[in-house]
């Protein structure tokens, strides 16, 4: 049996790793800040009664997102295995079996289910197991947008976004009545999809031999740049919107959308300067601190206002 567990850990291990399992934090913030403002709908705050939904968002948004990305390895394995950047990752270097990654995408998605029933059984909100397996599908089909269209970045956009009213959803679906939570959606959509163009600048050439389709590959580099900045100044207007809409986010989350504008043209200089050479810095840690900054913020706000 021992034997047996520590094989099971090292399984887990491989597929944490690959599936970069600290990239959930893109998203994370703003879920819980979507959670926040649901909870906070009503004018105040009871934490008391708080506690156990946001393990479960936090539960339900891990594992969904677990599945979203072994699915998206397992739809990619002969092309990440043709592709220098790509053909280290678990599936095509042999460290993880097909079988194996099935496995992890059917446990995936049995928890995901689960944690969504979660909010029918003990708090009578049938809402999230309902639409557990659509939003299920729409993640996990994200990797095969790309072999139709170069919009499959708006795709990812909005399987992010969804975090934001999903969360809201779990906590208090009356709080969707609220425009803050639309806008932030909206803001999280147009931030994810343009440093998502940014990211597949790296496989430029390898989508035009292969055949797939992504805005580097289409309109080339300085396009995709532009369609970048694009999306990152609607970002930023939806962001001054989604304050506009819930003054209770206050002063924090103001100062926030300037730090996270910041960051943004920080991003986008270090394209220019680097192009995908700092793709560690340029991807991952600016877009972490963009979303820790702003969802921790705006929770720091709604607390404030609480008082």
């Amino acid at each position: 049996m021992g034997g047996a567990a520590t094989l099971m850990l090292a399984r887990a291990r491989v597929i944490a790793g690959d599936i970069k399992l600290a990239h959930s934090v893109f998203a994370l913030p703003f879920a819980l800040l979507g959670a926040v403002m649901a909870l906070a709908h009503g004018g105040s705050i009871d934490w008391r009664s708080a506690m156990m939904p946001f393990v479960m968002v936090v539960a339900a948004m891990v594992s969904g997102r677990s599945a979203a990305m072994v699915a998206n390895r397992l739809l990619d394995r002969e092309i990440d295995a043709r592709n220098p950047r790509t053909a280290g990752r678990a599936l095509p270097s042999g460290q993880l079996s097909t079988r194996e990654a099935v496995t992890a995408l059917v446990a995936s998605s049995f928890l995901f289910v689960a944690f969504c029933a979660w909010f029918g059984i003990d708090r009578g909100n049938w809402w999230p197991l309902i639409l557990s397996i659509p939003v299920l599908a729409w993640i996990t089909l994200y990797g095969l947008l790309k072999r139709f269209t170069w919009a499959c970045h708006l795709w990812l956009g909005a399987s992010l976004a969804m975090s934001v009213p999903a969360a809201a959803l779990a906590v208090e679906p009356a709080s969707l009545s609220s425009a803050a939570i639309w806008w932030l959606a909206a803001a999280v959509f147009a931030w994810v999809a343009g440093f998502d163009v940014i990211y597949a600048l790296q496989d430029i050439e390898v989508d035009r031999a292969e055949g797939l389709h992504s805005v580097p590959a289409r309109f080339g580099w300085s396009g995709a740049l532009a369609a970048s900045r694009s999306l990152h100044a609607v970002a930023v207007a939806a962001l001054v919107l989604a304050w506009s809409a819930d003054i209770r986010l206050g002063a924090p989350f103001a100062a926030a959308v300037v730090v996270a504008t910041l960051l943004l043209v920080l991003e986008h200089a270090t394209v220019r300067r680097w192009g995908t050479s700092r793709m560690a810095l340029t991807f991952f840690t600016i877009n972490g601190c963009v979303s820790i900054v702003l969802g921790g913020a705006g929770v720091i706000g709604l607390i404030l206002s609480a008082r």
